[in-house]
């Protein structure tokens, strides 16, 4: 599973850098305004990814500049049908006795922590997720890495509800 999130996370930075790099990623089969589709056929999985449109990053409460790999949201299907689970990589390792929060207008979620990745607790957790998420403007998630910055990603969520839709559709089968 993560393999495949790492082939995402590729292919979204060669679509994000330019319209030249985009042309080297085979597998974006959609393009949903902030929202990418992907495909991969073995195993079959179907995504929606999406950079941040805005990053903060902090340490004790002050601007920090710190290095960060793809900072990347993703809803992914697997084939049969299955339902949306919701992924987050901050971009760094995440403190390990820590929770990425996830913010949807008034709607609060965490995620738990593994290495660079976060994900929701439940497969019902994710179906809340992703209605609020389809019904909301921005998803903000707020996390601490292992080195103790303090980070807050904002992501757009115009487009979310046709890009999940498209990937959900074409992992339908």
């Amino acid at each position: 599973m993560k393999a495949s999130y790492f082939a995402a996370a590729t292919a979204l930075a060669l679509c994000v850098a330019g319209p030249a790099l985009a042309q080297e990623s085979t597998n974006r089969v959609a393009a949903e305004t902030a929202w990418s589709v992907f495909v991969e056929s073995s195993p079959a999985e179907c995504w929606a990814v999406s950079a941040p449109r805005e990053t903060v990053n902090t340490q004790g409460g002050q601007p920090a500049n710190v290095r960060r790999g793809d900072i990347l949201l993703f809803t992914t299907y697997r084939a049969g049908g299955t339902p949306g689970e919701v992924s987050f990589t901050g971009g760094y390792p995440f403190d390990p006795n820590s929770t990425v929060g996830l913010t949807v207008g008034t709607n609060e979620f965490q995620l738990f922590v593994d290495g660079q990745w976060a994900w929701a607790g439940s497969p019902e957790d994710d179906a809340r997720i992703i209605t609020a998420m389809r019904a909301g403007a921005d998803a903000v998630l707020t996390a601490r890495s292992s080195r103790g910055t303090d980070t807050r990603d904002t992501f757009s969520l115009f487009g979310y509800t046709a890009a999940t839709e498209e990937a959900q559709r074409r992992c339908a089968d």
